[in-house]
């Protein structure tokens, strides 16, 4: 390598890595790194955790080689311990007290979570959801015997991946729910996934053993297989037989939830630092913005100053899981509050400040980076600029504006069409936002050629107008694997045909006729199939191609043909090529377009 040529720097990075944390590792600013996240097609902001392979075409972008912490290394360092944890460790031991457990409800679509929150619950939530399947993240509180059981009702589709993933970071334990009739199924073995990774214990909830076809020992075969051995099979994973819609089981489960709880010595302190969850957060036309927090250190309290994310405010009102109001809320419980200025991102911490000062200061830094990569998304949508990129061939992609009714629905959907992301097209999300679709959203779209996709949301009259003037598509989805599988189909449409080889027949040489000002012509007899004038020959000699290429001359008793079929003779003129021999083997062939699969 030249002594000009500037050698790239190497680093080590841990499997996954937050903006913040990325851009001191490689002494840049955070800006910088959500710009090349942006250009990269990953929506970012400066407290996200991101993958190393992700880091790693970032660092490479800045001048750095990125290698893989060790394992022993990434483990010790105890980076993947979500922050709220970290704070409870650093707590006096003497201020600890127990809590109660944070249960996740994970596991295969329609294999009955939402039914048996349902039936802990004596509500039913799932009969008010679209399609059956559990669209946004709610959690509830149980009690058993005095003790108190906090659950988190994340949604079960292969869509909210990366919502699982949170719920299991926030939990204390995973309930796996596995359908006795169903077994082990892909969503089943993401959520084991999760529930590993965040390293917290497993708990199966087997449901609907009272189906004809349940067949338990199956289903514990199937556990065991994934490394969830059943404790009577002399394992360490606690199965309990259930029946969420005839309510068999039930108190098994959760007495079997506060048994493993009282082994995990689960505490926190209720006079120290208040730091959360934001579970769900939306905006309400006349309660402003809603958000559902989940307290896991200290007490939250009516008149305290949050910051979430970006959004901060005095708590004007706080009510519990079923509405009630509340004055102060303890480790372990779910509020919903209201006084932020703005919809926080579910998923995002939150914490108490001292002042609305304060808290103005410390999301100051966050709003100039969020504002300097909305403005950079905006100047890379011009007309101008994506008409003469599209023209040059540089770009190939779908571009789509993304609104949604709450954050909890907005995050999933982003995910989900980032998974769709890894072919020849490019997904470009130019905006993703909460609320209906208005003449903005219509007057991006048509300026940049994009789709404008809505959940749960719908256009406003003014806009649905401007749409059909523009010509700018609106679709409308209420269930994300709909949604998710409609953008998969436009992407395999924008995909250029594949070439597939068709052969269509063969021949044998002959003889060889020299012609002047022509050269060698092959005397062939066709063996099957036919020869046409417009396809290619390969020349096959000895088991070995020796030459490809296109047709220069086809005749049958000295005429020019088209064609010769099975079974007569012809003679063959080879383009660019003069060397064939008699006993050599033609294949004749065409190229044909065919859509991609």
């Amino acid at each position: 390598m030249s002594d000009n040529v500037r050698r790239a720097t190497p680093i080590e990075l841990p499997p996954t890595i937050t903006v913040r944390d990325l851009a001191k590792a490689i002494q840049s600013s955070p800006i910088d790194i959500i710009k090349s996240l942006m250009a990269n097609g990953v929506m970012a902001n400066i407290n996200q955790q991101i993958d190393f392979d992700t880091a790693a075409i970032v660092a490479a972008e800045m001048g750095y080689d990125a290698t893989l912490e060790a394992t022993e290394a990434a483990e010790e360092d105890q980076g993947e311990i979500p922050l709220w944890r970290r704070v409870i460790a650093g707590e006096n031991p003497a201020d600890l007290v127990p809590r109660p457990p944070v249960v996740t409800i994970l596991g295969h679509v329609d294999h009955g979570k939402t039914t048996l929150l349902d039936a802990l619950r004596q509500t039913h939530v799932a009969e008010g959801e679209v399609g059956g399947i559990t669209q946004h993240i709610g959690a509830y509180q149980v009690e058993l015997k005095g003790r108190t059981i906090t659950f988190l009702d994340t949604p079960g589709h292969a869509a909210f991946t990366a919502m699982r993933a949170r719920g299991a970071q926030g939990a204390d334990i995973v309930v796996l729910v596995v359908a006795a009739d169903d077994g082990v199924m892909p969503q089943t073995k993401e959520a084991i996934a999760h529930a590993k990774a965040a390293k917290v214990p497993i708990i199966v909830a087997m449901n609907k053993i009272d189906k004809p076809n349940a067949d338990r020992e199956r289903v514990k075969q199937q556990l065991a297989e994934v490394g969830l051995v059943p404790d009577d099979w002399d394992g360490d994973t606690i199965v309990v037989p259930i029946s969420a819609k005839r309510m068999i089981g039930l108190e098994d489960l959760l007495e079997a939830i506060l048994l493993v709880a009282d082994s995990m010595d689960i505490k926190a302190n209720p006079k120290g630092q208040v730091i959360g969850t934001v579970i769900e957060a939306e905006r309400d036309r006349a309660k402003g913005v809603l958000a559902t927090l989940l307290v896991q250190n200290g007490t939250l309290k009516v008149g305290d100053v949050v910051v979430a994310g970006t959004a901060h405010g005095r708590l004007r009102a706080m009510f519990d899981y079923r509405g009630r109001k509340l004055h102060k809320a303890g480790p372990s419980t779910p509020v919903s509050v209201m006084g932020l200025n703005d919809v926080p991102v579910a998923g995002d911490l939150f914490q108490v400040v001292e002042s609305e000062r304060e808290a103005r200061e410390i999301v100051f830094e966050r709003a100039q980076i969020s504002q300097q990569a909305a403005a950079t998304a905006k100047s890379a949508v011009t007309l101008e600029e994506l008409f003469d990129r599209f023209q040059a061939g540089e770009v190939r992609e779908l571009r789509l504006i993304i609104k949604a009714d709450v954050q909890g629905s907005l995050e999933p959907i982003i995910s989900s069409l980032n998974e769709l992301n890894k072919g020849d097209i490019k997904i470009t999300i130019l905006y993703a936002e909460t609320g209906n679709i208005g003449e903005n959203d219509v007057m991006l779209a048509s300026a940049s050629n994009a789709i404008v996709i809505g959940f749960n949301v719908q256009p406003d009259p003014a806009a649905r107008r401007l749409a059909e003037s523009e010509g700018v598509s609106i679709r409308i989805y209420d269930i994300i694997y709909r949604l998710t599988e409609d953008v998969e189909k436009a992407l395999k449409g924008m995909l250029e045909p594949e070439e597939k080889e068709v052969v269509l027949g063969h021949a044998e040489v002959r003889a060889v006729f020299t012609i002047r000002k022509v050269g060698n012509i092959a005397g062939c007899r066709v063996l099957d199939g036919e020869i046409r004038r417009s396809a290619r020959i390969r020349v096959i000699r000895n088991g070995e191609v020796v030459h490809e290429g296109p047709i220069a001359s086809l005749k049958h008793l000295q005429e020019d043909v088209r064609e010769v079929r099975a079974g007569f003779e012809c003679g063959i003129g080879l383009k660019g090529f003069d060397d064939v021999q008699i006993g050599d083997r033609l294949e004749c062939y065409v190229l044909e377009k065919v859509a991609v699969a």
